[in-house]
């Protein structure tokens, strides 16, 4: 999952992004309204989570104007302000949920994810087919010709990007801003290690590779 963090607390934001990170989703952050906005505007969110007192702009207009832009993507307001109208008032600017500060992140992570399945699933893919080759982002589960093909988190989620893009080149700094959140090329061999073991994983055994190296430009998932 990748979610866009509108929050200003710099140290609050490193913290969410990290244990976002650790549970398996990556998340971009946004210092301010203005900035947040024009992010989830360009970009392409699975879910908001957006403090709503900010600078430059609020969250609540933030989200309000991206309704009225047609933007349905779930947002999660965050806010100190508790009382029944505070929570009243973000629903109705657009917000699907009202987490109050202070908070923990186990209940943060499962709001999230909750909003995710509820309102975005029904317009997301959860089950890629290439070939003989099945992944289902819903059981975390990947079969090549009806065979069982066990994955680290990782890997699941580079195969995942993959099949999302199959008969497309994947670039390696795709791969590292969609797979890794690296927003520049640090000059490490993770993504070889990683295709390696990858395709070990979902080629060994089977006649037909479907993953395949497209010199000096990146990766390609296909049937052939």
């Amino acid at each position: 999952m990748k979610i866009l963090l509108i929050e200003d607390d710099r140290e609050a934001a490193d913290y969410l992004k990290k244990a976002f990170l650790e549970a398996g989703h990556v998340a971009d952050i946004a210092p301010d309204g203005e900035t947040g906005f024009n992010l989830a505007d360009t970009g392409s969110y699975d879910v908001y989570v957006v403090d709503r007192l900010l600078p430059r702009r609020d969250g609540l207009s933030v989200i309000s104007e991206l309704r009225e832009k047609g933007d349905t993507t779930p947002a999660l307001v965050l806010s100190a302000l508790g009382e029944v109208d505070d929570r009243v008032t973000g629903l109705r600017a657009g917000g699907d949920d009202y987490l109050t500060k202070p908070y923990a992140f186990s209940e943060l992570l499962a709001r999230v994810e909750v909003l995710r399945r509820r309102i975005g699933a029904k317009d997301v893919e959860t089950r890629y087919v290439v070939g003989d080759l099945e992944l289902d982002r819903l059981t975390h589960q990947v079969r090549r010709a009806g065979e069982e093909i066990t994955l680290q988190p990782r890997e699941f989620r580079l195969l995942e990007y993959l099949m999302r893009n199959a008969g497309k080149v994947v670039t390696r700094t795709m791969l590292l801003e969609h797979v890794w959140d690296y927003h520049f090329d640090p000059q490490t061999n993770v993504i070889d290690v990683h295709i390696s073991r990858l395709r070990g994983k979902i080629e060994k055994g089977f006649e037909t590779p479907v993953l395949h190296t497209v010199r000096g430009a990146g990766y390609m998932l296909r049937a052939d």
